[in-house]
């Protein structure tokens, strides 16, 4: 599944800690703060991988401290390289932050499933938790019927593409497209000098989300609960019609020149130089890399979010995760701070300033939020909630989405077939 945690240029690849501008929160009233015997200082450990990402998260800090007089949330800004085993240490060994950010669901080492299950971290009895709570995003911090953490945003997981570009050049796509119309389109676009789409081929993380991109509408669209019914075995991989029609039109976008040359040994750099010489329309990505982008450039570009289309007779779904998420100690002095301050993370005003602040969606989305521009093209499909979850967040084990990666790479270069790509993943399984 996910590597350990993302660096910038992997961000552009992969889902997941957010793609940070400044975060600016202010003219908050109070909340009804905590108060009490316990002590009011809390610890809020991250691994930030820039300035921007360390200004959003303290952002969150200082401004649940302005609704809470009093109260001291002091920030911890880990090496991100090794966060996750470094946090996994310190859970484990009871000295961990009053409060830190973890991955929801299971498979990972910093997930915060495996914590529940073992009394690690603190369940959140609040019932404004449990009302604010998605519930696309219930299994990935549900465990026994209580809650034990909470999503900071939800990102699509799909394509940054810049429309602009691609118009100029006579190519349309949009959140309705097929896939088989963009496959169409990609001789156009290799006929103007450029690609449809740029793909880190060598990197299983890129591969990946183009892959369960794809099996979002051709698995998870006619089968919400297809991984509950692996779980069962009731299902399988290789078993699943969905799964190889998904791998299949990768190599049908490979074919059809879809993608940049020598994209099979591309690195991530192919994605950045790709999209900053303007020689790729589009490279897959959680979204909030559009606004990243977008304000490096000074506002010399502007970019979508638009998710992979499925194949033609196939109803397209839209990728969205809510697996970076922030838990508690459970061997914290404050529990009641603690919970007040993931609370605040999930309301409606947390999620608004920090979704704006990261170019994310708010986790209770629905018709009547005002999303950032770049998600104006996916705006309907989210009223009509033609979405599904990042599927690899509840997969048991992060073999499972390696070895997706890497088999896509097989499947393009010839080296594997599509199912012996599936049967290793059920092996994976377990």
């Amino acid at each position: 599944m996910k590597h350990t945690r993302r660096s910038r240029s992997a961000r552009l690849a992969w889902l997941a800690i957010p793609v940070t501008a400044g975060l600016l929160l202010a003219g908050c009233s109070s909340s009804g703060g905590s108060s009490g015997k316990e002590p009011q200082t809390i610890t809020f450990a991250y691994g930030a991988t820039n300035d921007q990402d360390k200004a959003a998260y303290d952002g969150l800090a200082s401004a649940f401290e302005a609704e809470n007089k009093g109260v001291t949330v002091t920030p911890q800004n880990l090496p991100v390289q090794s966060y996750p085993t470094t946090i996994a240490t310190r859970v484990q060994g009871g000295n961990a932050p009053d409060t830190f950010t973890a991955e929801g669901g299971t498979g990972q080492s910093n997930s915060i499933l495996p914590w529940a299950k073992s009394g690690l971290v603190l369940p959140l009895d609040d019932a404004a938790i449990s009302a604010k709570l998605p519930d696309s995003a219930k299994s990935l911090y549900t465990y026994n019927g209580k809650i034990y953490g909470v999503p900071t945003g939800t990102q699509l997981n799909g394509v940054i593409y810049n429309d602009e570009l691609a118009q100029s050049i006579g190519v349309k796509i949009d959140a309705t497209t097929s896939l088989d119309d963009i496959i169409a389109q990609c001789s156009k676009a290799r006929a103007a000098g450029k690609t449809i789409y740029g793909l880190a081929g060598s990197t299983y993380q890129n591969n990946g989300i183009l892959a369960v991109a794809l099996a979002t509408s051709t698995v998870y669209g006619p089968n919400k609960n297809w991984n509950a019914d692996r779980a069962k075995n009731k299902v399988t991989f290789a078993g699943t019609k969905g799964w190889t029609t998904a791998l299949e039109s990768i190599k049908k976008m490979y074919d059809a020149g879809c993608f940049q040359d020598g994209a099979t040994s591309a690195g991530f750099d192919a994605l950045t130089n790709g999209a900053s010489s303007g020689k790729i329309l589009g490279f897959f990505a959680p979204s909030g890399a559009a606004q990243e982008i977008m304000q490096a450039a000074g506002g010399h570009v502007k970019l979508v979010a638009l998710p992979v289309g499925a194949p033609q007779g196939t109803k397209t779904y839209l990728s969205l995760s809510s697996d970076q998420g922030v838990t508690a100690s459970a061997k914290t002095k404050s529990p009641k701070l603690a919970t007040d301050f993931l609370k605040y993370i999930i309301s409606d005003k947390g999620q608004d300033a920090y979704s704006k602040a990261v170019g994310s969606i708010p986790v209770n989305v629905n018709a009547n939020t005002t999303l950032l521009p770049q998600y104006a093209g996916i705006k309907d499909e989210i009223a009509k909630n033609d979405t599904r979850g990042y599927a690899p967040t509840e997969w048991p084990n992060a073999k499972i989405y390696t070895d997706l990666g890497n088999g896509v790479q097989g499947i393009l270069t010839g080296q594997m077939t599509v199912k012996q790509v599936l049967q290793q993943m059920d092996t994976d399984w377990g």
